[in-house]
């Protein structure tokens, strides 16, 4: 973060275990209900559950992920690709994080490359679209 705002674009994609979605729209509704179950957890502080730890697969697929891009040791801000960092944003079957759009392409194949040798889904939530 720099003074409260992002100081690159980016791009946020999800990964989570299940079925492959039909389509680009049944993707997308199935993001916002694992979102809504696993990160959101309701409006009210109060509603919100504990976090859930990672599954066994989505936890490989981030350790998968930084094997290939690591996480810096210093500022988030400094790191190549991942907008925040992975680690913290998995949650349960999913993780939902954000890529620079600087190496938004490159990330965002090879993250989907890997989701799908792992049985994972990949869903681009800001362009709306699966990816495989």
């Amino acid at each position: 973060m720099n003074n409260g705002t992002r100081k690159y674009g980016t791009r946020s994609l999800a990964v989570w275990e299940g079925g492959r979605p039909p389509d680009d729209f049944a993707a997308g509704q199935t993001f916002e209900e694992l979102y809504g179950q696993f990160v959101r957890r309701g409006d009210r502080l109060e509603d919100r559950g504990p976090d859930e730890p990672p599954t066994e697969r989505i936890a490989a697929y981030v350790a998968a992920l930084l094997e290939r891009w690591p996480n810096p040791t210093g500022e988030q801000d400094d790191h190549p690709v991942w907008d925040d960092g992975l680690h913290g944003n998995e949650t349960g079957p999913l993780i939902y994080f954000g890529v620079r759009r600087d190496a938004a392409e490159e990330v965002s194949t090879f993250a989907a490359q890997v989701a799908t040798s792992m049985g994972l889904v990949c869903f681009d939530v800001s362009g709306g679209k699966l990816l495989s």
